[in-house]
């Protein structure tokens, strides 16, 4: 599904809406988010659509991983954030990972700046995990 256009008409006016900062931001977000797709083992190709207003990517073919969703943070000017379920667990491997590279809220975002460099690496690799939570699930109750 690489693709810089955005194919679900509802999705391209959510993204035409944001500021210009934010805007590029998050579709610098989103390239990586269906580039870790296309190059990550088992996640197959990605839904995107929209998830409470936000653009949310979906493993929907596979079922192999938990929903990925971007956004601008209310209420703050320079900040979006990467949502996944509060109740994957996931935040909490990122923060034992990743705790003083990357920013969190909670059990549910990966807090980045707007106005910097997204930091590729640290994401590409949460990404990664999002989309195969489920397959990685799967493999330990075996």
């Amino acid at each position: 599904m690489k693709s810089d256009k955005i194919s679900d008409s509802e999705v391209a006016k959510v993204f035409a809406a944001y500021p210009p900062s934010s805007r590029s931001a998050l579709l610098a977000l989103r390239a990586l988010i269906l580039e870790t797709a296309e190059e990550t083992a088992g996640v197959g190709p990605l839904d995107e659509t929209l998830k409470w207003g936000q653009p949310s990517y979906l493993t929907a073919e596979t079922k192999a991983g938990t929903t990925v969703r971007i956004d601008r943070v209310k209420g703050s000017a320079d900040q979006i954030a990467v949502y996944v379920h509060c109740q994957s667990g996931l935040i909490d491997q990122f923060r034992d990972r990743y705790d003083g590279e990357l920013s969190f809220e909670g059990k549910r975002a990966i807090m980045l700046s707007a106005g910097e460099p997204l930091p590729e690496e640290p994401l590409r690799h949460c990404i990664a995990l999002a989309l195969t939570h489920h397959l990685r699930k799967k493999k330990t109750k075996r």
